[in-house]
Formats: C-alpha cells, sequence, structure tokens
C-alpha cells in the first residue's frame, strides 16, 4: 500500500453525495495522507454537467493539503470509463463505493462492479461500510490449497497489502485460509483426516506467519466453502477491510460468474480490497493497450 502513488476516486453523482462523502473519501483521504499519494476524482456521466461538485470537492481536499485533479467523462459503461482513467492516469489504486445489485438482477446481468474487479488491472477498494478503521480488524483471505507460483505471489501480496493496511488503521491483521473436506477415496487413511488436512494448511502459511509476525491465534483455518467462511470470520472479526484475491486467467467477458472475490463482495460487511495476481495484470493490460491508443487527447483532466 506504501507504494501507491496515484489513487482514482469514483464519484457518484446519481448517488445522495453526503453519502459518498462519508463512505468514499474519507477512506482516500486516509490512504492519500499515509502513502502521500494524490488523487484524482472521476465522475462517470455523459450528460449532466458536474463540474461544480467536482470543483467543491477538490477545494476541500486542497485545503486538507492532499494534491487532487479532477475529470468528468464516458466511455461506453463505468466500468470501462474507470478502466481508460484508471490507465490514462497511471492509478495505483481504484476506491469505489459499493452499491449492491438485487438477486433478480444479478441473476439475469452482470454486476456493474463485478465487472470493474474483472476488468481493473490495479487493486480496487470497494468501500461499503461507514465503519471506521482505526483500531479495526483487517482480514486476509488466502488460498494456500494452491501451492503454485502464481497463487504463491499472490498470497504473499495479499498478506503484504493486509499488514499495511493494519499498520496504517492502528489495527490488527488476521489471516483465513478454507479447507475442502478431507477425501473419503483417498488411498491413504491418513489423507482422510480432518487434523491432516489443517495440519498441511498451516504449514503452507508458516513463511508468511514468521515474515509478518502473525502468531496462530491470528491465522485462522477452516474447513468449508471459501464464499461461505470468509464473510463469517469477517463478521466474527468485526474486519474494517478484508482483502482478498483473484488468479482468473481472464478478466474479460468470458470469465467465468462465481469468482469467490464477486461471489462474497455482496455478503461482506466490511470494506473489500480486491488484488489480482501478476499473471492476470499482464493479461489485461495487454488487452487495453490497443484500447487506449488515442484515448489520452479525448480526456478532460482539469486542476
Amino acid at each position: 500500500m506504501y507504494a501507491i502513488r496515484r489513487i482514482l476516486v469514483v464519484i457518484e453523482p446519481n448517488a445522495d453525495t453526503d453519502q459518498v462523502a462519508n463512505l468514499a473519501m474519507p477512506r482516500a483521504c486516509l490512504i492519500a495522507r499515509t502513502t502521500e499519494a494524490s488523487l484524482h476524482l472521476l465522475v462517470c456521466d455523459k450528460s449532466a454537467d458536474h463540474g461544480e461538485l467536482l470543483s467543491d470537492l477538490r477545494h476541500v481536499l486542497e485545503a486538507k493539503g492532499i494534491e487532487v485533479t479532477t475529470q468528468q467523462d464516458w466511455h461506453e459503461s463505468t466500468h470501462q470509463t474507470i478502466v481508460k482513467v484508471q490507465q490514462a492516469q497511471g492509478a495505483d489504486l481504484v476506491i469505489k463505493q459499493h452499491f449492491p445489485d438485487s438477486t433478480l438482477r444479478r441473476a439475469l446481468l452482470t454486476p456493474a462492479d463485478w465487472k470493474l474487479l474483472r476488468h481493473c488491472p490495479c487493486p480496487v477498494l470497494m468501500v461499503k461500510s461507514d465503519r471506521p478503521w482505526k483500531g479495526g480488524a483487517i482480514l486476509a483471505a488466502v488460498d494456500v490449497g494452491n501451492p503454485d507460483g502464481e497463487h504463491t505471489a499472490l498470497h504473499y501480496s495479499i498478506v503484504q497489502h493486509g499488514f499495511s493496511l493494519a499498520e496504517m488503521a492502528g489495527g490488527e491483521l488476521h489471516v483465513i485460509a478454507a479447507h475442502p473436506s478431507p477425501t473419503l477415496s483417498a488411498a491413504e487413511p491418513v489423507y482422510q483426516l480432518p487434523t491432516h488436512v489443517e495440519g498441511e494448511y498451516r504449514e503452507q502459511c508458516k513463511a508468511f506467519q514468521t515474515e509478518f509476525g502473525i502468531d496462530d491465534t491470528h491465522l485462522h483455518i477452516a474447513e468449508g466453502p471459501a464464499d461461505v467462511l470468509i464473510p463469517f470470520t469477517a463478521h466474527h472479526l468485526q474486519a474494517a477491510v478484508t482483502v482478498i484475491g483473484t488468479v482468473a486467467r481472464t478478466g474479460f467477458s468470458g470469465a467465468l460468474i462465481g469468482n469467490t472475490a464477486e461471489v462474497v463482495l455482496d455478503s461482506l460487511e466490511s470494506d473489500v480490497l480486491v488484488l489480482k495476481s501478476e499473471e492476470m495484470v499482464a493479461q489485461l493490460k495487454k488487452h487495453l493497450a490497443q484500447a487506449l491508443k488515442g484515448f489520452s487527447s479525448e480526456t478532460t483532466t482539469s486542476r
């Protein structure tokens, strides 16, 4: 988190202005002050002029000593606009308030915030709660059952970001890893024992436990589906932020619906920071390279 130099903050003009200010902006201000990052405020709208709103927000933030630029833009859809501006601005983090879709709408259409999580190459912080971060628990969710290089690198990034957030908030870092039920058909009886499976998971967590000083009381290994255990543990801990990752091989329209980060987005009560694997980021950037040609000349950034 401390490597962040530019933050893109999505402003929702159709939402209650006070609500937006109470949720998204304090998170952006906290991170900007800690990391000395600048903010770029973005309104995604092709019709109404929101220049006055952006100007007011910029003056308030500049009075707090935060460097701010603003922009109103539109490119086909909200998530496409955000991603194109993120790339053009070189933003290291996107912060957006999450507005959940209804169950019926989710069944018929891919939620807009899911699309943003799939397409945006940089980390995305979905703000869901006005609960103060100060002194709160930070929960990092890892999948150590996949020990390949890509997953291992992502686990490290998730825990590292969680540790940075815990330092920033003056809270404690907790780590959760969900594991499947023992395989009753396994040839070796030992692999049918829950204690053996849990022991293997704990062994795979020792490296980052040692590096980040996470003791066993802050490591939660549980049996069951991740999309159930992560929200349950976050609720139990009253977590301020849950950090989760994805290694889906594509962020495009053909991506499989059901990625854990997407599924738990609405069920988590905490804010959610979603990270991607390096391989996925590389794929997304390659895909965006062509789309961004000539985009810089169309932007409307202002000071």
